[in-house]
């Protein structure tokens, strides 16, 4: 496990909250319907994320830098699966637009505590017990199965969204932007904190498959979590610029399912078969861009016999 000097964790620390203030400010004012902002901010967290490779640089070692986009590639494909989560909360609670931004906001917020919880967890674990690795690996398989074989762009209603009503008394107000109403005398969640709630343990359930994969291409506990930050913080924004279309990517679980089983097969034959983080960042890309051009040529045929008719 390699140790980074306690200036670059502030160093990051001070540019994350830059970014975060400059993005939350910037959308007062109703501008967080723009779909043009949400490219703009969608571009910015993405460059960001790739420019950061150049302080691992500085702060690591050339090396690193592979590891780095490795880990951020990783990660940045995984996330897209969240995607298809904020999809169906929203639709099953019927949230707003206007209130979608917030429900993300805190949800990415927390995520981002949680995320570190399970990396300096995983890093202790792995660090103390070196067939943590199969464990993760084991763990990696398993999640690519279940991607494989389920589809999340079919599902019409979240389940999780339903427990959560079951077990807390919930209001009907999908515009309020409270997270409590009180209504007939009771203290009732909002339909805002339940989509807030289903986000936050949904992303608990994703970490535990995201967090070993980035242990696949390195062991460093920074690169983890600035990976791991920089692929989720732009989500928000991602979300709003791909929300039409996330439901269309009918193979992309097949391509996230395939590099989680590389990710298994990485991890758990690291000390026999060394694949360089170069060669890992190609196999990455080909598996999401075959996947998303796939589905996008399998809509375009569909759309276009439709058509015909």
């Amino acid at each position: 496990m390699e140790s980074v000097p306690l200036w670059s964790w502030i160093s990051f620390a001070v540019v994350l909250v830059f970014l975060l203030f400059l993005d939350l400010f910037s959308h007062r004012g109703g501008r967080e319907s723009t779909r043009g902002w949400a490219v703009f901010w969608s571009i910015v967290w993405i460059a960001a994320g790739l420019a950061f490779a150049v302080f691992i640089w500085i702060a690591i070692g050339s090396r690193a830098i592979d590891e780095y986009l490795a880990a951020y590639l990783i990660e940045k494909s995984l996330s897209l699966d969240n995607m298809f989560v904020f999809l169906i909360v929203f639709q099953t609670l019927k949230i707003p637009k206007e209130n979608q931004r917030t429900a993300l906001t805190w949800g990415i917020f927390g995520a981002l505590v949680f995320r570190a919880f399970f990396i300096f967890a995983g890093s202790a674990a792995v660090e103390k017990w070196s067939w943590m690795n199969y464990i993760f690996g084991a763990i990696l398989m398993l999640a690519a199965i279940h991607a494989f074989r389920e589809d999340p762009a079919h599902a019409k209603e979240s389940r999780l969204v339903h427990w959560l009503s079951e077990k807390l008394p919930v209001s009907r107000d999908t515009n309020s932007r409270r997270f409590v109403l009180k209504q007939d005398g009771l203290r009732k969640a909002t339909p805002l904190l339940i989509s807030i709630l289903a986000l936050e343990l949904t992303d608990i359930l994703f970490a535990i498959d995201s967090v070993p994969a980035a242990f696949a291409v390195t062991r460093t506990t920074f690169i983890i979590y600035t990976s791991n930050a920089f692929a989720i913080l732009g989500l928000r924004s991602l979300y709003a610029v791909l929300a039409e279309l996330i439901g269309g990517l009918r193979f992309l679980h097949y391509g996230l399912a395939a590099i989680l089983a590389f990710a298994a097969f990485k991890i758990t034959a690291a000390n026999w078969v060394h694949i360089h983080p170069l060669i890992s960042v190609g196999i990455i890309v080909l598996l999401v861009g075959s996947s998303v051009i796939a589905s996008l040529f399998k809509s375009g045929v569909g759309s276009r016999q439709r058509d015909l008719f």
